[in-house]
């Protein structure tokens, strides 16, 4: 794959607005992973319940969003670096629908799948 095969400015247009995305979101969801307030003379056991799963819930959307910005500015790095598109297990290139379909994309297809199957 030469680098001519790859738009790196859409890519890197894409990697951006997705990193705008994430740390917007990231900044109105902190208020739903704060702690719970277990006042029973407030609230009941149902609604405390309630509102302990979506805190959880929000917990974990909260960890998966820090993974993916973490993937989109090591993304932003490989461009930056000249590496982007490149497998960083294998070394070959990633096919360019896989890095439509994901921009942060690390992995060529067949290394993904066996980082899954490990």
């Amino acid at each position: 794959m030469s680098k001519q095969q790859l738009d790196l400015d859409s890519f890197k247009a894409k990697l951006l607005a997705l990193q705008t995305s994430l740390e917007d979101v990231r900044a109105s969801g902190d208020d739903a992973a704060a702690t719970v307030e277990l006042d029973q003379t407030r609230q009941g056991r149902l609604s405390r319940m309630d509102a302990m799963q979506a805190q959880a819930m929000s917990v974990e959307a909260n960890r998966r969003r820090e993974q993916q910005l973490v993937r989109v500015k090591a993304a932003l790095k490989r461009i930056e670096e000249g590496d982007y598109g490149w497998c960083l297990e294998c070394g070959e290139p990633i096919d360019p629908r896989r890095l439509e379909h994901d921009p942060a994309a690390p992995l060529c297809i067949g290394c993904a799948e066996n980082a899954e199957k490990a």
